[in-house]
């Protein structure tokens, strides 16, 4: 199982029989490599202090023989075994199927594994919670496999084995079902098992080695990992010998980095000046960042998160000449938004500064020349488009012409892409180029331009890759992306472009020149700290105490994965490299993507005039953050999200909580916290003291691994504890019944909501701060110090709010979005910015002339504070004739939209036909599973309105998911909405079914029918219903005349549903009801 030739050498310093060095052991016996167990004493001279605390016992380190870098945390050991070794079976390539399962299992054996088995050590569960806890690993091998993933050995197996061996002797004797046991025995008569452990034994024997593991979870004396931390709740240490003892920094002065403490240097994306930020680039960069910056403030970490504008380039330039103002009006102006925008979403920056610095033009030229002496420069000749009119060769964003793709022609395309099909383009493809500026046909001329030479500096790079991607735990989506870039083969960078606003190229011959937007853009990291404190050299020249971890969407990530670190790797200077990178991918807008440039989504000016409260908008952005794939934002969802989880848990929990103490003596406690003797022994709050703790922990794992998804649900998942506690504990009758058990449940229910104040803050720091101030505490008190005990005593809820300690005045923090709320924002927020802007134009324009408003909005719907009244920017309603009311839009068509509930036309007394009826085409834009009903599918169909149609059907059954997507159906669109499950149908896709319903199929329309055309019926004439009324009971007189026919078309009696294209159809039902 070796790998033939291997010469990898490794050292691991650590006293024998150590129980976390097993798995790196039996991984290097396994892939060949050659791992040797050193003393402490004979670390590598570096500084280790960051990383190293309390005594030699617990000092575990790894480290390559030339001593050039080190790892502690066990399985990122293993991992970079398995990856320099070549071991694929072991260790399966990333992308792979395989390997997402390998580290779905090592997820599950850190978090899962190692607390439950911690636990049993420790004497904090028995041995029935270990077998419960590993139904997982029992179910998987009862399948008669022989590994956990595949038909080979993997580090999943390793890891699991390794954490379940200092209880192996537990599983076999209290284990009902052997299969477990049978797996573990197997494995350990492997050659990599039985040379593994004894090496890790030191010649000592395998009881020393249970014994450590016991002393380890019993005292907590375990070592602190490569991230940070300790493992389960005695990461809370009280002090930490070897650790310097550091006086404190004046919190009013720039904070620098501190010998002994962890120093971590944090930065999002600098978001370009040009434009309004869209929620998708909130939560890209800015907001995530922000959210780990927090918690390594909870963490008393020292920490500065550094941001601004990205201000130079084309676009700055194309803006400018758009509103007529210099650039430098420009970069002001949209500063100050984005300045703004940023303050009210809560994002705590130490720095937002902006790139159009002289620190930004002293460091960018002074990192030139040192590439320029290194000779990591080249020149060469590029075409490039030339204006004669200007004397001017010209950037892509200001060339226009019409796209070169067949089948497109758009004739506005942009030098550097096509609006209209996305196809990325070169200036001198265009066909008939223009100059933006005046409009002339520019002419192909030979310019020079100074390159940076990546394939030169390709070694350093791969070295950099390789270690920091698995050292800095990258996410796949970045590695992959890299790879994918050097992997096709790295070619010189252009570094030059034919600009004015820009950082000029410090030599003559280049003076009428600039530097490249992405060579100068990452640079403004440095320069926006240089702005911050004249010390900057000391985060950004510290490579042994910083660690720089950066945030993004994916799109930037070779930008600062490969071309940044080349464009520092080549001055030769020790500087600052990113570690850890977190990658976003996209957040998608209801059927669309968010667009700046064509201004659709809702954008952050947007989300102020809402009036949502800011911690709505960050907790529905941060549960929706597209962290392994493209997520969708949907008005349901985020109505969804605020009335079930902050609302009806959150909310609930701390309101039912305060508003309980607060109660006069006699109902309450009169706003004081009452004592809670005994609360260990109280066998409800102590079991639930325990799952806390366990909380805590897995919420500290995730967030030091930036998992900011799984840290958020493990945070709600405590409140969903405490309602369930205080259900379970039926407080309101012990308060008579049994006073004392009474008041240990609410001190223990408070101190789960300051608790709860701490997990939150870093994620809805509003919240934060109001419940605070209704708990009387001060915002100090938001704290998860290791020094202080705190992630330990989270185990003891009933102790984190003093007894006799008085609280404020308890008020609703969420309140319930309504549906009418939803439709009206889905309506504001369709179509693109100028679309919005023209329609409220036009709006007002009607109801300026003759025609008279019944609802409009106000300036008070907008007003800060103002409760949300629903009303239509476009809707007015007009009597003619007959006298009938029928909404409009501006242009004066029929009014589109989703139905509103009891809106139904009690004046239609009409026969009661398919006319009544409004079935369109529709288009299925989108379809996922509900969330909680595994029988139905959530879609977004478009069916020509401004904005999609969400549509619950019992589909899952029937019809594959991947069928729909794209799929055009017909929609019955004027039923009254109905709620399944927590989302609101608007709509109803039509299908047709067998005699028994065991067979389902859609009614399809022609191919070129199009989106949002009404689907008629010959010799049924008539407007349909604008809702119908179910008191009319129509739906249900017309549906059982839809049927197929023998010729598989779909029909109302014998009349077919028919299109502009053709009639509609089914695939083989013959003679099936439609409904």
């Amino acid at each position: 199982m070796s790998s033939p030739g291997s010469t990898s050498s490794f050292s691991l310093h650590a006293v024998a029989a150590d129980p976390r060095s097993l798995a790196p052991f039996i991984t290097a016996e396994a892939s060949g490599a050659s791992l040797s167990l050193a003393s402490i004493d004979k670390l590598p001279t570096v500084s280790l202090s960051p990383l190293i605390n309390g005594s030699s016992s617990s000092h575990f380190v790894f480290s390559s023989d030339s001593n050039d870098f080190y790892l502690q945390e066990p399985l990122s050991i293993c991992r970079y075994i398995s990856e320099t070794t070549h071991n694929s079976f072991l260790y399966p390539e990333i992308g792979s199927a395989e390997h997402a399962t390998v580290e779905g299992w090592l997820e599950w054996s850190e978090t899962v594994v190692r607390g439950v088995v911690e636990n049993v050590l420790a004497g904090k569960a028995d041995h029935k919670e270990l077998v419960d806890r590993l139904k997982k690993l029992y179910n998987a091998l009862e399948e008669g496999k022989s590994f956990v993933v595949g038909q080979t050995l993997t580090i999943a197996d390793i890891a699991i084995w390794s954490q379940l061996y200092p209880v192996l002797g537990d599983i076999k004797k209290h284990s009902s079902k052997t299969v477990v046991a049978d797996w573990l025995n197997s494995l350990a008569l492997l050659e990599p098992f039985k040379a593994g452990l004894s090496k890790a034994l030191g010649g000592l024997s395998p009881h020393k080695m249970v014994s450590i593991a016991k002393s380890f979870a019993e005292s907590g004396a375990k070592a602190v990992s490569e991230n940070g931390t300790r493992s389960h709740e005695q990461i809370a240490s009280v002090s930490s010998p070897g650790c310097p003892v550091v006086e404190p920094q004046d919190e009013n002065a720039p904070r620098v980095p501190i010998p002994g403490k962890r120093n971590i240097l944090i930065t999002s994306a600098l978001p370009y000046v040009n434009n309004v930020p869209h929620l998708g680039n909130i939560i890209g960069s800015v907001l995530s960042a922000d959210v780990y910056a927090r918690y390594c403030r909870l963490r008393g970490y020292n920490v500065i998160y550094m941001c601004g504008t990205d201000e130079y380039g084309t676009a700055t330039e194309t803006k400018a000449m758009e509103e007529n103002v210099t650039p430098r009006q420009i970069c002001d102006k949209y500063h100050d938004i984005h300045k703004e925008i940023y303050e009210w979403f809560d994002i705590s920056f130490d720095k937002f500064g902006r790139t159009s610095t002289p620190q930004q033009t002293e460091i960018c030229q002074a990192i030139f020349k040192q590439l320029l002496e290194k000779e990591q420069l080249i020149e060469d000749k590029i075409e490039q488009l030339f204006c004669s009119t200007c004397d001017r060769f010209l950037a892509d964003r200001f060339v226009e012409g019409s796209c070169p793709t067949p089948g497109c022609g758009y004739e506005d395309a942009r030098g550097d892409q096509c609006d209209k099909c996305g196809k990325l383009l070169n200036p001198t493809e265009l066909i008939n180029p223009r100059c933006k500026v005046c409009g002339k046909t520019p002419h192909i001329r030979e310019t020079e331009h100074l390159f940076l030479d990546l394939p030169k500096l390709k070694a350093e790079l791969d070295d950099y890759v390789t270690k920091t991607s698995i050292v800095g735990g990258w996410s796949l989506n970045s590695i992959q992306t890299t790879n994918a870039w050097i992997r096709d083969g790295l070619k010189p960078r252009c570094i030059t472009r034919d600009l004015k606003w820009g950082v000029p190229v410090p030599l003559e011959k280049y003076k009428n020149k600039v530097f490249y937007v992405w060579f100068d853009a990452p640079i403004g990291y440095i320069s926006i700290t240089a702005n911050y404190t004249s010390d900057w050299e000391k985060w950004w020249q510290a490579p042994d105490s910083v660690e720089l971890v950066q945030f993004m969407g994916k799109d930037n990530v070779p930008f600062h994965t490969v071309i940044f670190p080349c464009t520092l790797l080549g001055t030769g200077k020790p500087w600052t490299l990113m570690r850890t990178i977190s990658v976003s991918e996209y957040l998608n807008y209801e059927a669309g993507k968010f667009s700046k440039s064509r201004g659709i989504g809702v954008f952050g000016n947007d989300a102020k005039t809402t009036n949502i409260p800011i911690e709505v908008w960050r907790y529905y952005l941060l549960t929706n953050r597209p962290e392994v794939s493209d997520t969708l934002f949907t008005w349901t969802d985020l109505q969804a999200k605020q009335n079930n989880e902050l609302l009806k848990n959150l909310g609930n929990f701390v309101h039912r909580s305060l508003s309980f103490v607060a109660k006069p003596t006699g109902e309450g406690y009169a706003s004081l916290i009452p004592t809670a003797s005994g609360a260990e022994g109280h066998e409800l709050t102590a079991e639930l003291g325990r799952k806390v703790g366990d909380y805590v922990i897995q919420y500290v794992e995730a967030m030091e691994k930036v998992k900011l998804k799984a840290g958020l649900r493990i945070a709600m998942s405590v409140s969903s504890l405490g309602n369930l506690y205080l259900q379970d504990s039926k407080f309101w009758k012990l308060y008579k019944e049994d006073p004392p058990a009474c008041a240990i449940v609410l001190k223990t229910a408070i101190g789960l909501v300051r608790l709860l104040t701490i997990l939150l803050e870093p994620f809805i720091p509003s919240f934060s701060r109001k419940v605070l101030s209704q708990l009387n505490l001060p915002l100090s008190s938001l704290v998860l110090l290791r020094e202080n005990g705190d992630i330990e005593r989270t185990a003891r809820p009933w102790e984190l709010v003093s007894s006799g300690h008085a609280i404020g005045k308890p008020e609703p923090i969420f309140s319930e979005m309504k549906d009418e709320e939803v439709e009206y924002f889905r309506q504001k927020f369709s179509g693109t910015q100028a679309e919005r802007a023209a329609a409220v134009s036009s709006a007002e324009m009607l109801a300026s002339v003759s025609v008279p408003v019944s609802s409009s909005v106000t300036a008070a719907n907008d007003a800060p504070g103002k409760r949300f009244e629903p009303t239509s920017e476009l809707q007015t309603t007009v009597t003619k004739g007959s006298g009938t009311c029928k909404s409009i839009n501006s242009d004066g068509k029929r009014k589109g939209g989703a139905p509103q509930e009891g809106k139904f036309d009690s004046t239609n007394d009409a026969a009661v036909t398919v006319a009544r009826l409004d079935i369109r085409v529709g288009l299925i834009t989108q379809v996922k599973k509900h969330p909680d009903a595994d029988s139905l599918y959530v879609e977004e169909i478009d069916i020509g309105e401004a904005a999609p149609r969400t549509v619950v059907s019992g589909l899952v059954k029937f019809i594959p998911l991947e069928k729909l997507q794209n799929k055009k159906v017909c929609v019955l669109c004027n039923l009254k909405p109905a709620t399944m499950r927590g989302i609101k149908s608007q709509a109803m896709v039509l299908a047709a079914s067998n005699n028994d319903h065991t067979i389902v199929e859609l009614v399809t329309p022609p191919q070129d029918a199009a989106v949002g055309e009404r689907v008629k019926f010959p010799g049924f004439e008539g407007e349909p219903d604008d809702l119908l009324n179910p008191k009319k009971k129509v739906w249900e007189t017309v549906q059982p005349d839809l049927h197929t026919t023998e010729a598989l078309v779909a029909v109302y009696k014998s009349a077919p549903f028919t299109t502009s294209a053709g009639v509609c159809t089914v695939s083989s039902i013959r003679e099936g009801s439609i409904r």
